[in-house]
């Protein structure tokens, strides 16, 4: 039996974790994908467990904040490392790290809006 390709479009910070809209389980990869960009604690409750669209919710705002929490880092490095002893060569790479994961947050944070729309453009409230 020959299945039809189907052209569903997806944004291209899809992350490549979770399945397509629509096809088999993607509801599923995507609630396992957000699970994993949430603290372990918040995994268990069973609000996040039911509706994969709060758990979209919870992850896009957690991200949010692991933006600010890097951003604040990479703004204070600078100024505050050099307090603490840290020697230049530290102080550079630590400010190059903060740097690269602000970018690669903010890559998250568009693959999170995406799946989140997804879930939500399909109306489900389980």
């Amino acid at each position: 039996m020959i299945m039809p390709l189907t052209s569903t479009r997806i944004s291209p910070d899809w992350p490549c974790q979770v399945k397509t809209p629509g096809s088999y389980d993607w509801e599923r990869s995507a609630a396992k994908w957000l699970r994993e960009l949430i603290p372990a604690r918040y995994a268990s409750y069973p609000a996040l467990i039911r509706h994969p669209v709060l758990l979209a919710r919870h992850a896009q705002i957690q991200v949010q904040q692991e933006i600010r929490v890097a951003r604040t880092a990479l703004q204070t490095a600078r100024a505050e490392l050099p307090m603490l002893g840290m020697p230049e060569s530290v102080i550079e790479h630590t400010i190059k790290m903060y740097a690269a994961e602000v970018l690669q947050l903010q890559h998250i944070a568009r693959s999170v809006r995406a799946v989140s729309e997804a879930l939500s453009g399909r109306g489900t409230s389980r």
